[in-house]
């Protein structure tokens, strides 16, 4: 501060920011590294194991001589005889067949829930609803298997008789385990439309119903879509849950209240039997190898339905 005769001038001598400056410029290229080594890493370990479970897969038909048509489309599974034999497609179809209903049963119900919650009762559908079915994502897959061996194959087996377990089993199982990710999705995408949309519609004289099933739900259908996809991509992958209801018999179901197999119980029950590098060994790596290529595939349907719903 210094004084002069017009009265006291306020003399600010600014400090250097050269020291600051550096400071910002080392903490960026910090954090850019930083980000730059977890992002290569990530990359190194996806191509790793896309490398690994492909180079395992494929040795199946490449070096043991196995047919791909034999392993896609065979109905018998024998790898202990002399030749084994090695056909998926009961493998195969036991996981589209119980993923596809899951996925029927489970998205109906989600699409309803997450409109009570969002639509009808938005402030407790915020507050307890949507946090409730959101625990019901964090249940371990053998709770909801012990659940479905409990009380699903018994209530089959009282109405339909027989043993109880199969396809039916499974598939009630999966639509209840993917329930809360379809559910958690569909209500995000509701809650963040806009508002003067719905507010539009009632101007026009429309009810609520007429708003929600004319406008709201054609307007985020791609996110609606999406959600189920996830869901789906979730229930192909399941193994235990399914695995304890679904009866894991190595045959091409022709009902749903027979016994069959997935991909991930089979693969779950023999991968410890085998030797590594055995032709029964990379067959079952060959199975991994399909269910890689359909995790890809549902990634690709998500990355396209997210494209569509920005447009």
């Amino acid at each position: 501060m210094e004084q002069t005769e017009g009265g006291t001038v306020m003399n600010n001598k600014l400090k250097p920011r050269r020291p600051l400056r550096e400071k910002h410029y080392w903490e960026e290229w910090t954090g850019r590294i930083y980000t730059s080594i977890c992002v290569v890493f990530l990359i190194v370990v996806m191509f790793s194991i896309v490398y690994f479970v492909a180079s395992k897969g494929l040795s199946t038909f490449f070096q043991d001589g196995v047919s791909l048509r034999e392993f896609i489309f065979g109905k018998t599974w024998n790898p202990t005889g002399e030749p084994g034999v090695y056909g998926a497609l009961p493998f195969i179809t036991g996981s589209f067949t119980t993923t596809l209903l899951a996925a029927l049963i489970a998205s109906p119900l989600s699409l309803c829930a997450a409109l009570f919650m969002t639509e009808i009762v938005p402030g407790k559908g915020k507050k307890i609803l949507q946090p409730a079915i959101e625990l019901l994502s964090g249940i371990p897959s053998v709770v909801y298997g012990f659940i479905g061996l409990s009380v699903i194959v018994p209530m089959l087996r009282s109405i339909f008789g027989g043993p109880g377990i199969g396809i039916a089993a499974g598939c009630l199982v999966l639509s209840v385990m993917i329930l809360p990710t379809v559910t958690s999705i569909m209500a995000d995408a509701l809650s963040a439309l806009p508002k003067g949309l719905r507010e539009s519609s009632y101007a026009l004289g429309a009810t609520r119903w007429q708003t929600i099933y004319r406008v709201i739900i054609p307007t985020v259908l791609p996110a609606l879509l999406t959600g189920i996809v996830l869901g789906m991509a979730r229930a192909f992958g399941e193994a235990l849950a399914v695995q304890m209801v679904i009866g894991n018999a190595p045959h091409v179901p022709t009902s749903l209240l027979e016994s069959a197999s997935t991909l991930t119980s089979v693969i779950t029950l023999s991968m410890g039997n085998t030797t590594m590098g055995s032709v029964h060994n990379n067959a079952l790596w060959s199975m991994a190898l399909v269910l890689l290529v359909m995790t890809f595939v549902f990634v690709i349907l998500v990355r396209l339905l997210e494209r569509r719903n920005r447009v």
